[in-house]
């Protein structure tokens, strides 16, 4: 019988990778994703205003929507991205099982935004930032210990 294949998705709001463990033991990145708008400024990626709308009965502007920070909806939209890759590797049989490694925040939007399809397949969650940990240390993070409970 064959073991099932794991991958790790390590993400944040801008970064991410899918990561395998080689039967030697060592990790080892498969892909990675880096939003094009991680460092950007709040004033390259648009204006956060919203539109304005006269009243028909005097001069008296109003704005039409509520002011959002467009750095929450860039991660929102990486969050999105990310996942559509999980589930294009998913349907190639890239992997059978996959662990959710972010931070607490971002973690809660992959929650929030993983279709029943994936969460199916989704092993377990480690709350931690390991986007910019080289492939060497990962062992050291990424203890059996932690994934054998479903989170």
């Amino acid at each position: 019988m064959r073991m099932p294949k794991l991958w790790f998705v390590i993400a944040d709001g801008g970064r991410a990778r899918f990561v395998e463990c080689t039967q030697e033991g060592r990790f080892r990145t498969v892909s990675s994703f880096l939003s094009t708008n991680l460092h950007k400024q709040s004033r390259d990626l648009g204006t956060d205003r919203p539109g304005r709308v006269y009243e028909s009965h005097d001069s008296r502007r109003h704005g039409i929507d509520p002011r959002h920070d467009l750095h929450d909806a860039e991660k929102e939209d990486f969050v999105g991205l990310v996942i559509g890759e999980i589930e294009s590797e998913r349907m190639a049989n890239s992997f059978d099982q996959f662990v959710l490694v972010a931070p607490p925040k971002v973690l809660g939007e992959f929650r929030r935004a993983l279709p029943d399809k994936l969460t199916s397949v989704l092993s377990s969650t480690l709350q931690k930032d390991l986007t910019n940990t080289p492939d060497q240390d990962l062992a050291a993070h990424l203890s059996t210990e932690a994934l054998l409970d479903k989170s």
